[in-house]
């Protein structure tokens, strides 16, 4: 993809204001969340709950918010149900949500997640082109894997062994790459097909009766190891002209995970659980993307975390002892958990921006308590800082995070 924008700067001295993104999911990213007096359970099915979040992130005037979605019911196990019926079970549709609050949202940007392993990129590349439309210009999407069996049975053309893709055998790491592999051909498929139409393909001369200029539709004519796509897309390329691409990159063996990263997105999440490791991580990614021939794109890298966020840390402590309790275990995560006030976390943020990271996803670990948490306490704390925005200053995601409107690749070679 290419870019009129610079590439974002990494140095650890860098001052430029922070970039905050909410990751939405349920009730909240603690299994037992549900069961909090501000979890609103009976409401998570309908569309209100989603538009009071999305409107409490843009009242704290995040970058955008990402909305967890999957094939198949959420488990704590890694390659089946679980089976348990006292945690959250079910999900609407990521992108179904964002298109239905997008009217509703003046500036935030809405990146719903999309599972690359099954669906198709034709699909999915019309779907996002109009968010893009309904909300003018804030749509994007997180690329997503799955190598659950039960999931692939939900559409039964492929099979997947029982491998668990985090262990380290030569059967997981074979197989995580061939999906990572796939996903960044997926997004390549997807950003062909928003190409597929020139800005200026509509003429809409009621007088010749000529609505497109056919020449200026294009074939994209991908081939790819499992999938093939002729194009063009069906939709006219989108306001942005590419929508946000981002993508969660955990550590792994095969270093999978940072290459779709360094290839293929503009916003990547990462996992470090300090800023000695966070700094380690950072310069992977950088590596990859040089590699990749991407060395003058611009890429932002977002720390994730899960927060638990109090005026007081030992009320946040004991909050998450209770949930815990009610959970019947400790809560796992895969990113570094928080557990204290806005001022220490804005604290550690501004640790954690030194070693080359932008931005931050911030997963609230009860939706209804540590959303308003961040938005009304954590905001006006980064603020006095210096540290965040006083207002949105652009109209679009890409803008919000500083990207340029991509050139057209078909209208340049054209």
């Amino acid at each position: 993809m290419s870019s009129s924008s610079p590439s974002l700067p990494s140095s650890p001295a860098s001052s430029a204001p922070l970039h905050l993104a909410v990751a939405l999911d349920g009730a909240g990213w603690h299994p037992a969340a549900w069961r909090e007096p501000v979890a609103r359970p009976r409401d998570l099915f309908t569309a209100g709950y989603w538009a009071d979040l999305v409107a409490e992130a843009e009242r704290g005037l995040l970058d955008f918010v990402t909305i967890e979605d999957s094939l198949g019911l959420q488990s704590a196990h890694f390659l089946e149900p679980d089976g348990r019926t006292d945690q959250v079970r079910g999900r609407l549709d990521a992108v179904l949500i964002a298109a239905r609050v997008a009217p509703l949202t003046r500036h935030i940007g809405l990146v719903p997640t999309v599972v690359a392993t099954h669906t198709e990129p034709f699909h999915i590349s019309k779907a996002i082109a109009t968010l893009d439309y309904v909300s003018n210009g804030r749509a994007g999407l997180r690329v997503q894997v799955t190598a659950r069996p039960n999931e692939a049975g939900h559409f039964g053309r492929r099979t997947f062994p029982r491998i668990d893709l985090r262990e380290d055998s030569p059967a997981a790491r074979d197989l995580a790459t061939d999906l990572l592999d796939e996903a960044a051909d997926y997004v390549e498929a997807v950003r062909r097909l928003w190409d597929s139409w020139e800005d200026d393909a509509e003429i809409r001369d009621v007088a010749t009766g000529r609505f497109v200029d056919r020449d200026k539709l294009h074939y994209i004519d991908f081939e790819g190891k499992h999938f093939n796509v002729k194009g063009p897309s069906i939709t006219p390329r989108p306001p942005q002209g590419q929508p946000l691409v981002s993508a969660l990159a955990h550590e792994h063996p095969t270093g999978a995970p940072f290459r779709l990263v360094a290839r293929s997105a503009d916003v990547g999440y990462v996992t470090p659980h300090d800023t000695e490791r966070a700094r380690a991580v950072v310069a992977a990614v950088r590596a990859e993307k040089d590699t990749a021939g991407r060395a003058e794109e611009p890429l932002h890298l977002f720390g994730d975390l899960v927060v638990f966020l109090d005026d007081d840390s030992a009320a946040a402590e004991d909050r998450r002892d209770r949930l815990d309790a009610l959970a019947g275990h400790a809560y796992p995560s895969d990113a570094r958990v928080f557990t204290g006030t806005p001022a220490q976390l804005a604290d550690l943020l501004l640790e954690l921006r030194t070693a080359g990271l932008s931005g931050f996803r911030l997963r609230p670990a009860v939706l209804g308590h540590d959303l308003p948490a961040i938005t009304r306490r954590l905001v006006p704390e980064l603020q006095r800082r210096g540290a965040f925005r006083s207002s949105y200053e652009a109209d679009t995601l890409r803008g919000l995070l500083g990207l340029g409107r991509p050139a057209n690749r078909y209208a340049a070679t054209a």
